[in-house]
């Protein structure tokens, strides 16, 4: 894939709307749904429920709102280098790469601005934990990147044993 500057300003949009788009709804949420704390959205399968999480995934690492933040820019960088550098070949991994990035970003400006993470869907039809648009784009992200570089194995397999057939 080209990493030409169009690619390049295509994405830092893509990021910056995404992260926009995060730290609205976080808004939302703070305004309308910190006061009365929960909202049932689908009964027994999902409803919003303010939480403020000063750790990392699924509450680990709670308090440690300073070390998160520091690591969480760090991996950002290196995020940002990967999407700036042309290393990526596929669209896919760059899309997953980008959003990953606003999700990162989405989560360090709550870390910095409100010394916690605003996470707001919980799902009830499984015992799981409360998280939000920022996290949802991350880990899409980061089934996206499996899932594909399981199909890119698959396919190279199947590209080697043709070829030792057809040899």
């Amino acid at each position: 894939m080209k990493n030409n500057l169009r690619t390049k300003i295509i994405s830092t949009a893509v990021i910056v709307f995404l992260v926009i788009a995060d730290q609205l709804i976080k808004f939302f949420v703070c305004l309308y749904l910190k006061p009365v704390g929960a909202k049932m959205l689908i009964p027994g399968f999902i409803q919003l429920r303010y939480l403020e999480n000063d750790g990392a995934m699924m509450g680990m690492m709670s308090g440690k709102t300073s070390l998160m933040t520091v690591l969480a820019i760090i991996c950002m960088a290196a995020v940002l280098f990967v999407i700036y550098s042309g290393w990526l070949t596929s669209k896919i991994d760059y899309a997953s790469v980008v959003l990953i990035a606003a999700g990162g970003f989405g989560n360090i400006i709550d870390r910095i601005c409100r010394g916690f993470v605003v996470d707001y869907i919980e799902v009830l039809f499984i015992d799981f934990y409360v998280f939000n648009f920022a996290d949802c784009l991350i880990t899409v992200a980061a089934f996206t990147i499996i899932i594909y570089q399981i199909y890119c194995i698959y396919k190279d397999g199947k590209k080697k044993k043709e070829k030792i057939q057809n040899d």
